[in-house]
């Protein structure tokens, strides 16, 4: 998934989501009004403790609905408020947004729909609201962005490619922006875990050290700051990490293998709609350059069991180059070894094997290869 995926992160994701340590319990309660629905409509939250998806359900009356629950007084939990007005269970609920549990009153106000709520009351709630105003012109253009690719023709899609690579980048401005104005904020992780999908460790690392002792003595801080050496190793100017996986006959195949040439990594899945939007513009990539020192190692995040629908996604793209993967979803080695959390995502290295382009998409790929190698 890009950006736009990790953004629109599905309900499922949660369930996947590291646990978090509960120490020192307090009380939350979130309350709230939408509209004046009744019974059987439902407002839920779904969040994770103790290594477990936790499910509340309150009806509503009157519009009102209230929840009580406990959470840990370091860390605020982030979690989903959902609305159903049939009431038909948390899975067929379409309307939601997220939340974040922390000891307090969390109030929530809306209309008609969760998606649209305003939810404050508790100090990352009220970041939180503060960050979705920062976010709602990349949102909604993102939204217009997904209306017009389901009318586009062939030749349109590049150009509505390059809109996309146009508002990422405003959205990475958008995000850098907050966290340096809320060191303070554990929102402010957030950003950053979007922000760094696109940056490299030079931009990373400052954000995440300016950031108060309280936020990195979180769990989601420990769990950053581990990753940091993980991304100033995959950093611009550094030797690419080396790593051997299996291809698509089984064999195991080596990065160090292809020393030498000019090698794009890119990792991708056939699940990944954005992955498989930006395939075309790496076959072109690599048509026009293949006969000149440039090679593609091809890295998926397939899941376990999937083989076949991998293969079949190598067929229909026309991937033509060295591919490899140990289907193991989001826990490929490869993956984390180069601390991808997001797809597509790729690595340009020089015949030395350092790192010299990443997140290389449509025109800036091309863009690159023919600073290395002339126009073609």
């Amino acid at each position: 998934m890009n950006l736009t995926s990790i953004k629109k992160i599905a309900l499922t994701a949660i369930a996947s989501a590291p646990a978090l340590a509960f120490a020192q319990d307090a009380q939350y309660t979130v309350q709230g009004k939408i509209g004046d629905y009744n019974a059987p409509a439902k407002v839920y939250v779904q969040y994770r403790k103790d290594g477990k998806t936790v499910v509340d359900s309150a009806v509503l009356n009157g519009g009102a609905f209230k929840f009580t629950g406990k959470t840990s007084t370091t860390t605020p939990v982030s979690g989903y408020i959902l609305f159903n007005p049939k009431g038909t269970g948390l899975h067929s609920s379409e309307d939601y947004r997220s939340i974040y549990l922390e000891p307090g009153t969390i109030n929530v106000s809306a209309t008609d729909k969760i998606a649209d709520a305003k939810i404050e009351g508790t100090k990352t709630n009220n970041d939180n609201e503060k960050y979705n105003l920062a976010e709602k012109p990349i949102n909604d253009a993102y939204e217009t962005l997904s209306a017009k690719r389901k009318t586009a023709t062939p030749e349109q899609m590049a150009e509505l490619n390059a809109e996309e690579k146009k508002i990422d980048d405003q959205d990475a401005q958008v995000n850098k922006k907050f966290i340096q104005e809320n060191p303070d904020s554990y929102v402010s992780l957030n950003a950053l875990e979007s922000y760094a999908y696109s940056a490299d460790y030079v931009d990373i690392a400052p954000l995440f050290n300016s950031f108060s002792p309280a936020i990195k003595a979180t769990e989601a801080g420990k769990k950053f700051a581990e990753r940091l050496p993980k991304l100033k190793a995959v950093a611009l100017g550094a030797a690419a990490p080396e790593f051997a996986e299996a291809d698509t006959a089984g064999k195991m195949v080596s990065l160090s293998s292809f020393r030498g040439k000019y090698v794009l990594i890119d990792f991708w899945a056939s699940w990944c709609g954005p992955c498989r939007r930006e395939n075309p513009n790496v076959v072109k990539a690599y048509n026009a350059y293949k006969g000149k020192n440039f090679t593609i190692l091809g890295v998926s995040l397939d899941r376990p069991n999937a083989k076949d629908k991998w293969l079949a996604a190598i067929h229909k793209d026309g991937l033509t180059w060295n591919h490899v993967s140990d289907l193991k979803f989001w826990d490929s080695k490869a993956a984390d070894l180069y601390a991808v959390r997001g797809i597509p995502q790729n690595f340009l290295l020089d015949p030395n094997g350092k790192i010299i382009g990443k997140n290389l998409r449509g025109e800036d790929l091309e863009n690159k290869l023919a600073e290395i190698f002339g126009k073609i």
